[in-house]
């Protein structure tokens, strides 16, 4: 079987395809995980007026229904084109950056701006942790009895390195703004 070619029509075709490649945003030439995660600051800026009064908990819970949507659509979407992590999938960046948005909302351009670089930092260079897990997912193979579970497991690889980038640039905003910075 051929590889589908990637684009708008191919991806709009099945909800799990615009998912998993963020709405089109990761369909970019030029390194669309940055796209992704700018369309995603740009949608995470309209969270406090899309919840005015919603608890904290209620978005927790949308984040992490999201990030097990994001399992079976980055899984099936990369199974599909035979390629378990393709860069063109982009929920995994878009969702981890929500998550780092409600974690230091409200607060200032700055403090966004360095979130967003410090993101990017992560995932693209994927020190320690990150790399690990990275390399992992990416490089398991299934057993012929685990041949339906695999879109699941190498769903999980695209969602959980973001995951983990997400958490260090949390770390990092942590200690600069307990250094008063």
């Amino acid at each position: 079987m051929q590889k589908p070619l990637l684009n708008f029509y191919w991806i709009k075709d099945r909800p799990w395809r615009l998912l998993a490649f963020g709405f089109g945003s990761g369909l970019s030439r030029y390194a669309p995980g940055t796209v992704g995660t700018l369309w995603a600051w740009v949608i995470g800026l309209g969270f406090p007026l899309a919840f005015p009064n919603s608890l904290e908990s209620e978005i927790i819970f949308l984040l992490f229904v999201g990030f097990f949507v994001g399992i079976w659509a980055c899984g099936k979407s990369g199974v599909e084109i035979k390629t378990p992590d393709h860069s063109g999938m982009v929920w995994d960046e878009m969702l981890a950056f929500w998550f780092i948005l409600m974690m230091i909302y409200p607060t200032s351009w700055f403090y966004q701006i360095l979130a967003f670089i410090l993101f990017r930092f992560f995932d693209i260079v994927k020190p320690g942790p990150i790399a690990w897990v990275d390399q992992f997912f990416k490089n398991w193979q299934p057993t012929s009895s685990q041949e339906p579970w695999a879109e699941y497991v190498y769903g999980l690889g695209v969602m959980l390195d973001d995951i983990l980038a997400a958490c260090c640039t949390l770390i990092c905003i942590s200690i600069l703004i307990r250094l008063g910075i």
